[in-house]
């Protein structure tokens, strides 16, 4: 009797296994997680312990890094979702999160005297537009989550009231905004310590978040959106010179979009933003320049300027687009096959292409502090997500008693389309200021997949995102080592200014002497930019990757 017992213990241990086996056969059986913040990461990973799907753990996510990346994100701001549901034909969704301008926003908002007024789309209430992401988690939860939204979000409740330690990044991105943090009492008390930027180490709290949260864990997105909060929020923001109303507020809405879908040799599928991002249109029409050109096998100065050069066409198209639901934005044209066979053949072999012999097309300027995170679970769920305030500490601006820090996304708007804009650029029409339209972005959070791969891509870095994200996808082309992607050597170049911009060490001294040889004028920055996090699928190994920018303090790991 022992025998069989153990015979038919056995023999149930095999049955489970196999369906587990076939529970998981679309996915991956374990889960992954790249975040900018091991808090962040720590907070996924207790939602998949807790039974959640990759849906419910990247509400987890967005939720913490709220609490602990206030210069990066925050209930203020939005973002973009990219969405893979698992199954024998895996479907992608697109949640667009972006802020949308007030209802009294117009043309010449930030115009005094016909001329750009530094400051007004940059700090204080004005420069807020009507924020995403509370109405995305709710959004998430009731349309693709298995656990309570209130259980996705008891993780961030508990950073916000337990608080967190100040890290290099945090004191890094503080004392870029620090002059606008002092002129807004509510962000000195919740974000300096004595007017300073804190010491590494100090401790964060924020119970007026964790309050915020928690209406929002109880009334979904009316606990934001209606009801008391919003009468908070409205109310700060217009005795500090804003213009939200209720209305505003009330009538926001995320908006479910068709991906970015562009086929790649070898079966593979790039899956990224569409309108109002224009990152993932210059990502696909980068990578299909580069398919017609021979850059594996370049040396390395060679390979740099035919990525260069892909860059400076696909970034010139970036000013025609704009918000589909005001502009009718040329997709198709600009990721027509013949259209671009003709970019990638105008291609010198050896010269770089000045911009200004190229047709003109409207400059931009795009803030370059958001954050992204990727997640997968057992099932093949996943979510790779970009959040912004845009600029860090977006407006910092925090309204009284709510802990929300309010973005700058109306300086993502073209300030004025028939001039420039603050920064000297080109205006565009399309991306003219308009009540209700969502500012253009570069936020490109990517899948590529085929029949035995999936790849996940992302950054924050404002307009240098979509450089970012081909460079790591280079990588993933030529099969190097997964924590090699993020970790890339980086150099942008958008078109306009005419400029090869790099991270120190990016190019040796006789790479660069021979670059300026071919024609180019490169800018080191003198500091690094973006904070990649990456997860791969091998489907046919059985294998689960994922990787943190080294840059940064994220963390990535394997979850069982």
């Amino acid at each position: 009797m022992p025998f069989v017992g153990a015979f038919r213990s056995a023999a149930l241990g095999a049955v489970l296994a196999l369906l587990a086996t076939a529970a998981h056969a679309q996915g991956p059986g374990r889960a992954a997680i790249a975040s900018p913040h091991g808090q962040a990461t720590a907070a996924a990973g207790q939602i998949l312990a807790q039974g959640g799907n990759a849906f419910d753990a990247a509400i987890a996510v967005s939720a913490a890094l709220a609490v602990v990346e206030p210069y990066g994100s925050g209930l203020g701001g939005g973002g973009f979702f990219l969405l893979r549901e698992a199954g024998q034909t895996p479907r992608y969704r697109f949640l667009d999160a972006r802020e949308r301008a007030p209802g009294g926003a117009t043309e010449d908002m930030y115009l005094k005297q016909g001329k750009v007024s530094p400051g007004l789309s940059i700090n204080g209430a004005l420069a807020a537009a009507i924020p995403g992401l509370p109405q995305a988690l709710a959004e998430l939860a009731a349309t693709h989550g298995k656990l309570p939204l209130k259980d996705s979000l008891a993780p961030a409740i508990r950073l916000a009231n337990q608080g967190f330690t100040v890290d290099r990044i945090y004191r890094d991105r503080a004392t870029m905004r620090l002059s606008a943090l002092r002129d807004d009492p509510e962000s000195a008390r919740l974000f300096l310590l004595n007017n300073q930027v804190p010491p590494l180490g100090a401790f964060i709290r924020q119970p007026e978040l964790a309050h915020t949260l928690q209406r929002i864990a109880d009334d979904g997105r009316d606990g934001f959106y209606r009801g008391v909060l919003a009468e908070q929020l409205v109310d700060g923001i217009r005795e500090a010179g804003g213009i939200w109303t209720l209305d505003d507020l009330a009538n926001y809405r995320t908006v479910w979009r068709e991906p970015l879908r562009f086929n790649l040799a070898n079966q593979r599928q790039l899956i990224s933003s569409p309108p109002p991002s224009a990152g993932g249109v210059a990502l696909a029409q980068s990578l299909a320049m580069l398919q017609r050109l021979p850059w594996q096998s370049a040396e390395p100065v060679q390979r740099s300027h035919y990525v260069i050069e892909v860059l400076r066409r696909a970034y010139r198209d970036r000013g025609l687009l704009g918000d589909p639901d005001y502009v009718s934005n040329p997709i198709n044209r600009l990721l027509a096959r013949n259209y671009l066979t003709g970019l990638a053949d105008s291609i010198d072999v050896y010269q770089a292409t000045p911009s200004s012999t190229l047709a003109p097309a409207p400059a931009w300027r795009e803030g370059d502090h958001t954050t992204h995170f990727a997640v997968i679970d057992a099932d093949g769920n996943a979510v790779s997500a970009t959040l912004s305030v845009n600029l860090p500490f977006g407006a910092a601006f925090t309204v009284p008693g709510s802990g929300v820090v309010l973005n700058n996304e109306m300086d993502d708007f073209a300030a004025d389309p028939h001039g420039s804009n603050s920064y000297g650029l080109a205006g565009s029409q399309a991306n003219a200021v308009a009540a209700g339209k969502r500012p253009l972005s570069s936020m490109s959070p990517s899948f590529i997949e085929s029949p035995t791969q999936l790849a996940s891509f992302g950054t924050p870095g404002g307009s240098r995102i979509p450089s970012m994200v081909l460079l790591s996808v280079m990588g993933f082309l030529e099969g190097r080592p997964v924590s090699e992607w993020p970790a890339t050597a980086r150099y942008h170049h958008q078109y306009l200014p005419d400029v090869v911009e790099h991270e120190p060490g990016t190019f040796s001294a006789v790479q660069t002497a021979e670059l300026e040889a071919r024609g180019y004028r490169l800018k080191d920055l003198g500091r690094s930019y973006g904070n990649q996090q990456v997860l791969y699928w091998d489907k046919a190994a059985g294998t689960l990757e994922a990787a943190s920018d080294p840059r940064g303090v994220g963390e990535a790991v394997i979850a069982p």
